[in-house]
């Protein structure tokens, strides 16, 4: 744990400075100081002159290794002013290391450097400077934070700033999830460093991308390298023929090693190879020779010219194609839904919106009412129609409730697929059980309403598919033989 400061204020010494005493005050063993070190800034933003800045520098660090703590220095603005002034960024490293600091750490703080560029200024500075002293800092502004930290690896910095998922200010920093599989898993890394992760621990990466995502109630990204739902997603008939073969043919490294997962989409575009591979994911054997396939990627295509997305949704396939092979499980049925929605005046005078869902379903032959209001008990802000629905349909599912409590809806996309007030909408749900499984269900329908209640269906269904009663038994089988 590093407390984050800056070096102390021109005009104040480090006894005297509020900033600086904060941050030695929260106690932690590591102290990470940001100071300037292109001359642009310091002349301008600071107004000081540059032996003032360097003598601030040398005065903070110095002052938090007299402190018993391990101090790094982040130099903000480096490589752009190692471009304007070269001399003056690395003095401004020197006085720093020359202080006692463990660490100087180079900072590409507007995110514009490229990476060669990167790699020359590093291997520079390296020479220049204490084994190993040197870190790197970059933003991904350009897109290349992710390269640009590798590039300062191979030219000599041993310590990395970066975020989960790139999270961050503008475009967001270098992205840890992204750069920690490449040092375990990829050469010349793999062999020359140890970094404190294993390749054991790699297999958490995905959740803990997925957790952090889930933290923030943010989406997760499906196209992040190594950790997204696409990242080995095989589409094209031709990879997936390969891939069934071979994996190393289209996959740079196994999905598992990260806690990733292969997937076969399976759309119009794609094939009986990816059709084959879902069946055997969904715990389904059929004969590949079978006529059924080639009548089911058929339906299939039938569903996607309605309006289905099924290459992004593949929880709402699984359920469709058990339906079609008479293999569903039937482990509620909703005898009807009623939503509603009205504007209404407060008890403080201000209009509102509250949304009511009523979900009417059978459940063991046994019908059971359920009601929700979406209106949130912290702010009372009505969080719609959808939202009560949700919570109604998963309110009281008898013995299946405990199943479905720990789930969560993380992102609610809408589509519209043609123009007009009349036009079919299709609603996308991904959905999550907290513990770092997630899926994505679709539902088309003129009614957006209904589009989603579909969606959600879906979604409660296919998660009491793999909990309830997930695996395929031997009536299955046969029923499957005889069809």
């Amino acid at each position: 744990i590093a407390a984050f400061g800056m070096t102390r204020r021109a005009g104040r010494s480090v006894h005297n400075d509020e900033t600086l005493a904060a941050v030695l005050n929260a106690g932690a063993p590591v102290v990470c100081l940001v100071g300037k070190s292109h001359v642009y800034h310091v002349k301008t933003a600071l107004g000081i002159d540059l032996d003032a800045n360097l003598e601030a520098i040398r005065t903070s660090i110095d002052h938090v290794v007299k402190q018993g703590r391990e101090a790094l220095f982040d130099a903000e603005h480096f490589f752009d002013g190692f471009r304007s002034d070269p001399g003056y960024a690395a003095l401004c490293v020197r006085t720093a290391l020359d202080a006692g600091a463990r660490w100087a750490v180079l900072c590409d703080t507007n995110g514009g450097t490229l990476p060669a560029e990167i790699g020359q200024v590093v291997d520079r500075i390296c020479a220049e400077s204490p084994q190993s002293s040197i870190g790197i800092h970059t933003h991904n502004d350009a897109e290349t934070a992710v390269a640009s930290t590798l590039a300062a690896v191979d030219a000599g910095a041993r310590q990395i700033q970066g975020t989960v998922n790139g999270i961050g200010e503008r475009c967001g920093n270098a992205n840890l999830i992204s750069i920690l599989p490449a040092l375990v898993l990829k050469e010349p890394y793999r062999s020359q460093f140890d970094i404190g992760v294993d390749e054991n621990g790699l297999h958490s990466l995905t959740l803990v991308s997925r957790l952090v995502d889930e933290i923030l109630n943010e989406p997760p990204n499906r196209r992040a390298p190594y950790v997204g739902a696409s990242a080995f997603a095989h589409k094209a008939g031709l990879h997936v023929s390969a891939i069934v073969r071979n994996p190393d043919t289209y996959e740079h490294i196994v999905p598992d090693s990260v806690g990733n997962a292969r997937s076969l989409p399976v759309s119009r575009q794609a094939g009986r190879a990816n059709l084959r591979a879902l069946l055997q994911r969904a715990g389904i054997e059929i004969d590949p020779g079978d006529k059924r396939v080639g009548r089911l990627l058929e339906h299939i295509k039938v569903l996607e010219e309605a309006g289905y997305a099924f290459d992004a949704a593949e929880a709402s396939l699984v359920l469709r194609v058990r339906e079609y092979l008479r293999l569903d499980r039937r482990f509620f049925d909703v005898e009807r839904y009623r939503v509603s929605v009205e504007r209404r005046r407060g008890s403080d005078g201000q209009e509102v919106t509250a949304s009511e869902a009523v979900v009417v379903a059978r459940v063991d032959g046994e019908r059971r009412i359920s009601a929700s209001e979406s209106i949130d008990p912290v702010d009372a802000r009505d969080r719609g129609p959808i939202n009560a629905l949700a919570r109604a349909l998963g309110k009281d599912l008898g013995r299946y409730q405990n199943y479905v409590a720990g789930m969560r809806l993380v992102d609610f996309k809408v589509r519209i697929l043609s123009t007009g007030t009349e036009a079919v909408t299709r609603v996308l749900i991904d959905s999550t059980d907290g513990e770092g499984s997630n899926w994505t269900t679709v539902g088309v329908s003129p009614n957006i309403v209904d589009a989603s209640f579909q969606a959600l269906l879906d979604s409660i269904n296919y998660r009491l598919l793999r909990t309830a009663d997930g695996s395929m038994d031997e009536t299955d089988q046969l029923r499957l033989r005889s069809a």
